[in-house]
């Protein structure tokens, strides 16, 4: 949309175990509500999203992964390649941040499922979007191998991660998508493994106030995917979007930013005498 890189805070860097980690934050003395990008793009993903979480009072925070956009590795401050979930637990305690929400989305969402039953008494809640969950069990292992037919993997990434009518509509930005993407992962930069693989059985133990975002035309993680492991939660409240792809942030951000806000003024407001 036009201007919304406008509302994108500046880069800063915190020296972290292992990494010098690139992140924006909105300051201001809201909750915080840490954004974790997919497996493309970087921080910048969420420009559509910070001006209008701030804007609602909360404190955003998202980062670069390490090996992407401006996070460096760093060999000698700590072992390599770490895992997304101990990153976000060091920026965390590195920012002296009080329990906040967590917003995960496509392969940021592996990350957010694997950090929530591993530190629950630092969040407040957990959001997770268009997500398959990257589960190592072999039910979930082998719906993912049923999406993924001969020839899927070779697909042009646009064709995988954008839904089909965000690409007959907004030829202009899918460009800029692409664009985005060949700078956003560093040459060379190893992939960071969960930190526990995520089972089943891992996310029955999540507690954490916690809501599901779907999306129809998602390619990579389709709501009958989405549903087979949120069963396993069964707290958890869904939403899902009609007519948007795998990078659903993006194609509808006004009914995704309202799913999310809608769910976190629940959370917190005060309980009922």
């Amino acid at each position: 949309m036009p201007g919304e890189t406008d509302a994108l805070p500046g880069i800063r860097h915190a020296r972290l175990p292992g990494v010098t980690l690139a992140y924006r934050d909105s300051g201001g003395g809201g909750t915080p509500l840490v954004l974790l990008h997919a497996n493309t793009g970087t921080s910048a993903s969420w420009a559509a999203q910070f001006g209008p979480f701030a804007a609602a009072g909360y404190r955003v925070i998202a980062f670069d992964r390490r090996g992407w956009g401006e996070s460096v590795a760093d060999p000698l401050g700590g072992p390599q390649p770490g895992s997304i979930a101990e990153d976000l637990a060091a920026l965390a305690d590195h920012l002296r941040l009080p329990p906040f929400h967590l917003l995960g989305i496509a392969g940021g969402g592996f990350a957010a499922l694997d950090y929530a039953p591993w530190r629950p008494e630092t969040l407040r809640s957990l959001v997770v979007a268009a997500s398959s969950g990257a589960f190592s069990d072999p039910e979930m292992e082998q719906l993912v191998r049923n999406i993924s037919v001969p020839g899927f993997t070779s697909l042009p990434e646009i064709l995988r991660e954008i839904g089909p009518s965000f690409r007959a509509l907004h030829p202009g930005r899918v460009a800029a998508w692409a664009r985005a993407q060949e700078g956003a992962r560093q040459h060379g930069a190893a992939a960071q493994p969960l930190r526990t693989p995520n089972t089943l059985a891992k996310i029955a133990a999540i507690r954490t106030p916690m809501l599901a975002i779907t999306a129809s035309a998602d390619l990579l993680a389709p709501p009958a995917l989405m549903a087979a492991w949120l069963r396993h939660v069964p707290h958890a409240e869904i939403v899902p979007i009609v007519d948007a792809g795998h990078s659903v942030a993006m194609e509808q951000p006004e009914r995704f930013n309202a799913a999310v806000l809608d769910f976190l003024r629940r959370i917190e407001a005060p309980a009922a005498p």
